[in-house]
């Protein structure tokens, strides 16, 4: 198997953080706009409190992009490198960007809580399940 195939799903994760980070100050900055802050507003916690779900959601997944995501890369990034590519975890990479593309068009519109819940639980469960083969092929 081509190794360097599991690269596309990590430029697809890439991607989706872009696109969220666009769409979060797409959504901020005529919030600030509109609003007449103070300097005290501008607090992290003051501005989350005061931030409709409309502005603070897509932060939030943004902020989301940053946790599970990041095992990813790690384990794309071993799994190159050992040359263990293989298409079990070729196809659990793809779901995994499948999941949390859903997972963050809910997040950022509708934000229906359980609905995002298992298209999160879904995605953590593909890294989990890359994370465990690639252990136990280190391993085994």
């Amino acid at each position: 198997m081509n190794q360097t195939a599991i690269f596309s799903p990590v430029f697809a994760m890439l991607l989706l953080t872009f696109v969220v980070w666009a769409y979060m100050y797409s959504r901020r900055i005529p919030f600030i706009r509109g609003n007449d802050f103070g300097p005290d507003e501008f607090a992290p916690a003051e501005f989350t409190r005061l931030s409709p779900p409309a502005v603070a959601n897509p932060s939030d997944n943004l902020k989301n992009l940053f946790e599970i995501p990041v095992i990813f890369y790690v384990l794309a990034i071993y799994l190159f490198a050992t040359g263990n590519v293989d298409a079990t975890h070729l196809v659990s990479s793809w779901t995994f960007v499948t999941f949390r593309v859903l997972h963050s068009a809910v997040h950022c519109t509708i934000n229906i809580v359980m609905l995002r819940f298992c298209l999160y639980l879904i995605s953590s469960l593909c890294v989990a399940l890359i994370g465990c083969r690639a252990a136990l092929q280190h391993f085994g």
